[in-house]
């Protein structure tokens, strides 16, 4: 998969520090001036970029939805209709999400019922989608296991990956740290989903 190369536009670093702000102080305990600040313009400035703080929140959300699901059928595409080169697929592009965008993963967590109705259904649709893409390969590669011990297991790996908020240093300390993370991630996730078969 292509990564991107080119500096972040102002919109991108507005979001990338309101996820930051949001996830470590709440929703309710950052304001635009704050916002504003993290990036070097007047929170007043931030109005010309978002019509406030709820559609920041719902364009970190929904966006991250859309991201993940694009780039998991980018990868459903890639994988030559093969699901052991699918499913690795799959689990490295969500440890790379669950390491480089924590702070949406607490975002999530916390603040999803804040979104108007119409972006968290969206977001449930998008997450759905996503989680079929899944389903579809672990029962590809484990055709004997039933859909819903499938679909558990995508769930269950899901909470595994998505845990790094709560890892501390072990995930903040550098090149080393992360690469040392992601070895571990992945190997726990290949685990649990190679332990649908006995």
């Amino acid at each position: 998969m292509s990564t991107r190369t080119d500096a972040p536009t102002r919109r991108e670093q507005i979001l990338k520090e309101a996820a930051r702000l949001f996830a470590e102080r709440g929703f309710h305990g950052v304001g635009v001036d704050e916002i504003g600040a993290a990036v070097g313009i007047s929170g007043p400035g931030l109005y010309r970029h978002f019509a406030g703080k709820e559609a920041m929140l719902a364009e970190l959300l929904v966006g991250i939805s859309e991201r993940l699901l694009s780039g998991g059928r980018l990868r459903v595409r890639e994988a030559a209709d093969d699901p052991a080169v699918l499913l690795a697929s799959l689990i490295d592009g969500h440890i790379d999400f669950a390491l480089d965008d924590r702070p949406l993963i607490t975002l999530h967590d916390r603040e999803l019922d804040r979104l108007r109705d119409s972006d968290r259904k969206l977001v449930r649709q998008l997450q759905r989608q996503y989680v079929e893409l899944w389903v579809t390969a672990v029962r590809e590669l484990h055709p004997e296991v039933p859909e819903a011990e499938a679909r558990a297991a995508v769930h269950a790996v899901f909470g595994l990956l998505n845990s790094t908020p709560h890892l501390g240093a072990r995930a903040d300390g550098g090149a080393a740290a992360r690469a040392r993370t992601e070895t571990l991630l992945r190997r726990l996730a290949h685990g649990a989903f190679a332990s649908l078969t006995p």
